[in-house]
């Protein structure tokens, strides 16, 4: 096992979209950027027939609007106003923050930039057309590159628990659940399709109202 930096011995790798933001922006783009034609390519997932990947980069590749109109719905995300000033005194205190994303860093990347936020993130790339939409592409030069959601956020942990470091997780959906079963139950943060999957299989776990709560609870208990 190879031995932590000094100075990040710790190390909470959290989700974006529903975790660190109120509302996540594939329901945003389904509820106000789709044709009403849009097939559902949510329950082609549930059942089965479609990866998340693929489930998210039709729908982000169905939207039809300018690009100001899709920029607008990005600020609507509600990025936790309280995230830079949380960011910054983890860091004080031997805490990496790392994003893990199965969304796409076109827009988590301006979103953090907006709020003034420097944090390593793992996301799909992608680029706005318009007319053709958001393009989600593979991060296929990744190395946490996963073929069922472009980012495999449970590879992401598993390195950092491989260099020795103390591992907390933060997610919302059931996608995270790989990741979140990885950590200790005092770093396992979660709400919301998580907190779910995670109650169903009697696993513990913190339950959090915004991102700010988590590093309140890292500062004052840690792991």
């Amino acid at each position: 096992m190879a031995e932590p930096p000094p100075d990040k011995p710790h190390v909470l790798v959290s989700d974006f979209d529903g975790t660190m933001t109120r509302y996540d922006f594939y329901r945003l783009v389904i509820a106000t950027l789709l044709p009403p034609n849009t097939p559902d390519y949510w329950s082609e997932y549930c059942a089965g027939r479609l990866t998340h990947f693929e489930t998210l980069r039709r729908y982000f590749a169905a939207i039809r609007a300018t690009e100001a109109e899709v920029l607008a719905v990005v600020d609507r995300l509600e990025l936790d106003p309280q995230l830079p000033a949380a960011v910054q005194a983890l860091r004080a205190a031997g805490w990496e923050v790392v994003v893990t994303s199965a969304g796409c860093s076109w827009y988590i990347e301006r979103v953090l930039r907006a709020a003034g936020v420097s944090i390593e993130v793992h996301a799909n790339p992608g680029r706005f057309v318009e007319g053709q939409g958001l393009l989600l592409e593979w991060p296929t030069d990744s190395p946490y590159f996963s073929p069922q959601l472009g980012i495999d956020k449970a590879a992401v942990v598993r390195r950092y628990l491989a260099e020795g470091r103390t591992v907390a997780f933060a997610g919302d959906g059931y996608p995270d659940i790989d990741a979140a079963r990885l950590v200790p139950a005092s770093g396992r943060f979660a709400r919301d399709h998580l907190a779910e999957a995670l109650t169903r299989a009697q696993l513990p776990f913190t339950p959090f109202r915004v991102w700010s709560d988590i590093a309140r609870v890292l500062l004052q208990s840690p792991l």
